[in-house]
C-alpha cells in the first residue's frame, strides 16, 4: 500500500462536527467539504456558518471547497465521515445516517490508490470494522485492506467552547494496522496542536469515545437525583453542592436538563452494544432514566408549587446548552409539553434558537416579543448570557404579583427580589 504524502482531503458532513474539521484541515491539505443539504452548502459559500462555530473571518481565511455534488468528491485519497449518530423514538441506534454516508463513500473512493477512511461519528465498539467495512466492499466492488483502509478518530467537539476546539485538543486516532494508524496520526498532528493518542485498536478507540459521554451521564444523574430527594428535604442541590465543593476531590457535576447530540445519546449506543452481548446494563440506563425524567420532575415541581393553579407560564432558553443555537434533543422540550400537559400555557424566549427550526423539529416558536410582558411562572431554564446579565427589576419585571422565579441554574441566586415573589432553583 502506498500512501499520498501530501492527501486530498474529503470531509463527508459538514455541522457542528465537520465543518471545524475541515477549516482545521484547509489550513494544511487540499480540502473538500461535502454535505447533502444544499441549503447549507449555499450558506457556506457565502461566509455564513448558521451554527456559529466558525466565524466569516475564519472560512474567508482558507481554500475550503464546499459542495453539495458528490462527483465532485471523487478520487480522493482520505475520506472523513462527520455523519450524526441519533437514537429512534424507542432510544435504539439510529445508524441510517451513517450508512447513508458510508453509501457515498464508497461510490467515491479510487480504486487506483490506497484511500483511508476516517470515522468520527460516535458509534458503539465493532460498527466501523463490522458494518461499515462490508458495506463499502458490497457497494464499490472493492477490497478492504488492499484498496481502501477503514480508521477512526472520534470526534471531541463541544458546541460554543471555544477552548476545546479541533485544533487545541488530543485526537484519538486507529488504523486498520499500523501503518494506517501512522499516516492517520500525521494528518491529526498538523491540525492539533495537543498532538494524536494512539489508541490499541479501532474497536477501542469507538469504545473510548463512547464512555466519555457516559460517564458525564452518570455523574449528571447522580447529581439530579440527590436534587430530587433534597427537595423533599426543603434543600437547594446548589446550596448542598456548594458546601461539599469545599473537599479537594469532590467531583463538580451539576443538576439540569442533559441533551444535546452526545451526552444524552451516547449512552444508549453503549448500551445496545451490552444487550446485544446479553449484559443488562444497570448504571448506565438507571442513569438515563434519572436524566430523561427530569424535565418531566422539574415541570411537576412548578406545577404543585403554584399548587396546581394553571397559569401563563414563561420558559427562558430553548437550545441544549447556553449562548449556542444547538437545540439539538433539547430537554426543555420535555419541561414546556409536561407544562402544556398540565395545562398551562406556555411561551418561549430564546435569543440563539432559530425560531422557523424549532417550530420544525418541535413544533416550538420562540416569540422574540416575549420579555414585553409578565407571566404567572418565569422559568429561567438555560443560563444564556443575556439572561445572567439581567439585575433582580428587569426578573420581577417579568413576574405578575405572587409570580414563581424557577431558577434552574441558580443564576439570579445573589439578587434581592420584591417581597411577594416565590423562588425556586434546583
Amino acid at each position: 500500500m502506498q500512501f499520498a504524502d501530501n492527501p486530498k482531503i474529503v470531509v463527508v458532513g459538514l455541522g457542528y462536527v465537520g465543518l471545524p474539521l475541515a477549516v482545521a484541515l484547509a489550513h494544511h491539505f487540499e480540502t473538500i467539504g461535502f454535505d447533502i443539504d444544499s441549503r447549507r452548502v449555499a450558506e457556506l459559500s457565502k461566509g455564513h456558518d448558521r451554527t456559529g462555530e466558525v466565524d466569516a473571518k475564519r472560512l474567508a481565511a482558507v481554500t475550503l471547497s464546499v459542495t453539495d455534488k458528490a462527483e465532485r468528491a471523487h478520487g480522493a485519497d482520505v475520506y472523513i465521515v462527520t455523519a450524526p449518530t441519533p437514537v429512534d423514538q424507542a432510544n435504539r441506534p439510529d445508524l441510517t445516517p451513517l450508512l447513508k454516508a458510508t453509501e457515498t463513500v464508497a461510490g467515491l473512493i479510487d480504486g487506483a490508490r490506497s484511500t483511508i477512511i476516517i470515522y468520527e461519528s460516535t458509534v458503539y465498539p465493532g460498527v466501523t470494522e463490522d458494518m461499515c467495512g462490508p458495506l463499502v466492499e458490497r457497494i464499490s466492488g472493492l477490497e478492504r485492506g488492499r484498496h481502501f483502509f477503514l480508521a477512526y478518530s472520534p470526534e471531541r467537539i463541544n458546541p460554543g467552547d471555544r477552548e476545546h476546539t479541533v485544533d487545541r485538543i488530543v485526537k484519538v486516532v486507529s488504523g486498520e494496522n499500523e501503518e494506517v494508524t501512522a499516516k492517520v496520526a500525521a494528518i491529526y498532528d498538523r491540525v492539533t496542536s495537543a498532538g494524536t493518542f494512539r489508541a490499541k485498536s479501532i474497536r477501542t478507540a469507538e469504545a473510548a469515545k463512547v464512555i466519555e459521554n457516559a460517564q458525564r451521564d452518570i455523574n449528571i444523574a447522580f447529581m439530579n437525583e440527590i436534587t430530587q430527594i433534597f427537595a423533599k428535604l426543603g434543600l437547594s442541590s446548589i446550596d448542598v453542592l456548594e458546601a461539599a465543593g469545599t473537599k479537594w476531590n469532590f467531583l463538580r457535576f451539576h443538576p439540569g436538563l442533559v441533551g444535546g447530540h452526545c451526552i444524552g445519546v451516547d449512552p444508549y449506543y453503549l448500551s445496545h452494544c451490552a444487550q446485544s452481548l446479553g449484559h443488562l446494563p444497570r448504571v448506565i440506563l438507571a442513569g438515563r432514566a434519572i436524566n430523561d425524567g427530569m424535565g418531566g420532575w422539574i415541570a411537576d415541581t412548578i406545577h404543585s408549587r403554584r399548587e396546581s393553579r394553571t397559569g401563563e407560564i414563561l420558559v427562558l432558553g430553548l437550545t441544549f446548552k447556553p449562548d449556542v443555537p444547538d437545540i439539538r434533543n433539547s430537554k426543555v422540550v420535555d419541561v414546556v409539553r409536561r407544562l402544556t400537559w398540565l395545562g398551562h400555557r406556555v411561551t418561549i424566549h430564546d435569543p440563539f434558537a432559530d425560531p422557523a427550526v424549532a417550530d420544525h423539529e418541535y413544533g416550538l416558536r420562540p416569540d422574540p416579543a416575549a420579555l414585553d410582558r409578565s407571566y404567572d411562572v418565569v422559568v429561567a431554564a438555560v443560563p444564556h448570557a443575556s439572561y445572567r446579565a439581567m439585575d433582580a427589576g428587569a426578573v420581577a419585571a417579568l413576574g405578575k404579583p405572587g409570580a414563581l422565579i424557577a431558577d434552574l441554574h441558580g443564576i439570579w441566586r445573589a439578587s434581592e427580589f420584591p417581597a411577594g415573589l416565590d423562588r425556586w432553583t434546583l
